[in-house]
């Protein structure tokens, strides 16, 4: 599935409150993924699958040359595309990268997504330096409904690569309620937080007032605890 929503704009480009509110569902079609081992999973986005794609005013997702592409038309917006999978306790790793448009932006993976309470948890970068790592529920449709589990919001790290044409490697690791996030192998944050311990993977993009900015996503992998 890919949806869209409408946040809040960081302030000059940095941090301060982050909405998610989804409005709408855009149109699918069916790409890729590939399941190995015992409940292993890895996605190259390099044949037909499960993934949705969608293509509006707003946004286009689709599988392009070996990659998930992202392109956000939008100025404002938060845009998820969902693997149609279901995981728990484990390791998982994407590689993300920015292409195109401006760096006041953010990007990355969501996981544990339940789609029947629409709610998640994020590890989301920018392309200018920021992490965000959070857990929303009822879509964010309230500030009080996105909660930075650490760091309180956004926050500045030197272990994301900025700019265009820079793989962000996101890593998270969890066991049941506790979760370890890496960002390029350097360890980010760690949480408690036991609200969702299973769902789907998804990958996301939000413009934060600037429209334009297209992100590429490969190498998408789950390994069971």
């Amino acid at each position: 599935m890919i949806m869209n929503s409408e946040p809040s704009a960081r302030h000059s480009g940095f941090a301060l409150i982050r909405s998610l509110a989804f409005l709408a569902i855009l149109s699918l079609t069916l790409l890729s993924c590939s399941v190995f081992g015992e409940g292993a999973y890895e996605e190259n986005f390099d044949r037909v699958g499960t993934w949705g794609t969608g293509t509006s005013s707003d946004v286009e997702g689709r599988v392009n040359n070996g990659v998930y592409e992202m392109f956000v038309k939008s100025n404002q917006g938060v845009y998820m595309a969902t693997g149609g999978q279901s995981f728990a306790d484990g390791m998982y790793e994407l590689e993300a990268t920015q292409i195109e448009g401006p760096l006041n932006n953010g990007y990355g993976l969501l996981f544990r997504v339940n789609e029947k309470e629409d709610s998640f948890y994020t590890l989301e970068v920018s392309g200018d330096g920021y992490i965000w790592i959070g857990y929303c529920t009822n879509l964010c449709e309230s500030e009080s409904e996105a909660d930075a589990i650490v760091g309180g919001d956004w926050f500045r790290s030197p272990a994301v690569k900025t700019g265009l044409h820079e793989t962000n490697n996101l890593k998270v690791i969890t066991n049941g309620s506790r979760m370890t996030f890496f960002v390029n192998g350097l360890e980010v944050g760690r949480a408690v937080d036991n609200r969702l311990a299973q769902g789907d993977v998804a990958v996301m993009v939000e413009t934060l007032g600037q429209p334009g900015v297209r992100v590429i996503f490969d190498n998408l992998s789950y390994t069971p605890q």
